[in-house]
């Protein structure tokens, strides 16, 4: 009787040890991302095939502003996210005390300027109402615009890409800007026709219909320095997983689609 009770019990334990083992690994090839909507979530699901030939199963967290991300990847409910840019991730390790890691670069989004009352940047008038986003790290960007249209000056020492509205120096047309929104609600406040012009990323642009090369008045280079990238805990850069990601979307592949759907709204990294 004891030594069945003993089989028993070592037959159960073997099983439990390799219903553990299989947990791990499958644990081990599981990968959660957050992301927002447009067009970040849309890429992740075109890699999704390419991951799955690889043995890893690619769970994608949809996210609708630019505070839950980082806060779900400092909290570790996700391994990675793919939403910012280089200036806002940096901003935000400054301020919030992040310990996170660029693990690649993957696209450019330029940023639009629109407007429902005028056609181009010199049509706009003296004293016009700029509206664009709360995020610090996006003003040298939009400032940057007007500046090389030659709209606004600058003062000497201030790097543009850091430049912030006590920095402009000269305002010929006395353009106001309105730095009190929230960047998802931009679109919105478009199409209200609310202000004379609305500075908005292109990721809410696209979300939102809108098509940033046909419905701006004026876009961002694609030689921008705000390149959109995987990021990740400190240490997490080397994870196999997180590697098979960065190359999937980096690969030929996906930049020849990423081209393709979103026609120059969305930029690859060369």
């Amino acid at each position: 009787m004891k030594k069945g009770l003993l089989i028993l019990i070592g037959l159960f334990l073997i099983f439990a040890l390799a219903a553990c083992g299989n947990d791990d690994k499958g644990s081990d090839k599981k990968l959660v991302v957050a992301a927002t909507p447009v067009p970040h979530a849309e890429v992740l699901e075109k890699v999704k095939p390419i991951l799955k030939d690889q043995g890893i199963d690619l769970d994608i967290k949809i996210m609708n502003d630019y505070n839950t991300p980082n806060i779900a990847l400092d909290e570790k409910s996700v391994d990675a996210n793919y939403f910012q840019s280089i200036p806002y991730f940096e901003l935000q390790m400054k301020e919030k005390g992040f310990k996170f890691t660029n693990a690649g670069g993957i696209h450019i989004e330029p940023i639009g300027i629109y407007s429902t009352k005028y056609k181009s940047l010199n049509e706009l008038p003296d004293g016009a109402e700029i509206l664009l986003s709360n995020s610090v790290s996006d003003h040298g960007r939009i400032l940057s615009l007007f500046a090389d249209k030659g709209l606004i000056t600058i003062k000497d020492g201030v790097k543009l890409t850091d430049a912030q509205i006590e920095d402009i120096i000269d305002n010929p047309k006395n353009l106001q800007f309105k730095a009190d929104y929230q960047a998802d609600l931009l679109p919105r406040i478009y199409q209200n026709s609310e202000g004379d012009a609305v500075i908005i990323n292109s990721n809410f642009a696209l979300g939102a219909g809108l098509n940033p090369m046909e419905d701006a008045i004026a876009l961002e280079s694609e030689e921008s320095v705000y390149v959109n990238i995987i990021a990740v805990r400190e240490g997490d850069e080397n994870n196999e997983n997180i590697k098979a990601l960065v190359e999937a979307l980096q690969s030929k592949e996906i930049q020849d689609w990423i081209i393709k759907e979103y026609n120059g709204s969305v930029v690859p990294v060369k």
